[in-house]
């Protein structure tokens, strides 16, 4: 009996892993987690920037393709310029050359109708007539009041100058003449005591 005991007992302790087993199985499959996650982390980097690089690829043809687009528009837009042929440039110019003194003729014939019709509704009747030239009588008699009083208003001071001038020359001459006339009373009577 002691040997079925030793052997159910090997048995059973080949059967329970040791500390260093568990520690190694445990090793072993936290290698297989990082393992794992690393690849699929890869991956993951692989695809974004796969789709990155798709989406920078698709991005540059788009714009190139504008870019042509553009560059084709423009080149067209400069031939269909350059193809108009002389002649039709001489076309413009000539209808041009007519609508112009046209239209200027048209407009001037427009504001004469205007003056006239002004004129008219003015001038139509005698009374109205006569009610215009008063009108320009008032106006041009009020210019010349304006002018009156600006000319007395520059005229005034000048006129009292005049005035005072004038009154200063009577004052030295009078007194130039009361100077003479005693000069010559003075004269007479020295005259008068020699003889």
């Amino acid at each position: 009996m002691a040997e079925t005991t030793g052997s159910s007992t090997s048995t059973t302790s080949s059967a329970t892993p040791s500390p260093q087993e568990k520690a190694a199985a445990t090793r072993k499959k936290n290698a297989t987690k990082r393992s794992t996650s690393a690849r699929k982390a890869a991956q993951t980097r692989a695809a974004n920037r796969g789709t990155t690089a798709r989406k920078t690829t698709t991005r540059k043809t788009k714009s190139t393709a504008t870019r042509t687009r553009t560059t084709a528009a423009k080149e067209a837009a400069e031939a269909k310029r350059t193809a108009k042929s002389g002649l039709a440039r001489a076309g413009e110019i000539a209808e041009k050359a007519v609508l112009v003194p046209v239209g200027a003729a048209l407009v001037t014939r427009e504001l004469v109708g205007d003056a006239i019709g002004d004129l008219r509704s003015t001038y139509s009747t005698r009374r109205k007539t006569e009610n215009e030239l008063k009108r320009f009588e008032r106006r041009a008699t009020s210019a010349l009041k304006s002018i009156e009083r600006d000319v007395k208003a520059r005229t005034e001071p000048v006129r009292k100058n005049v005035e005072v001038v004038g009154a200063r020359v009577e004052n030295v001459v009078q007194s130039a003449m009361t100077g003479a006339t005693k000069a010559t009373t003075t004269v007479q009577e020295r005259i008068a005591a020699i003889a």
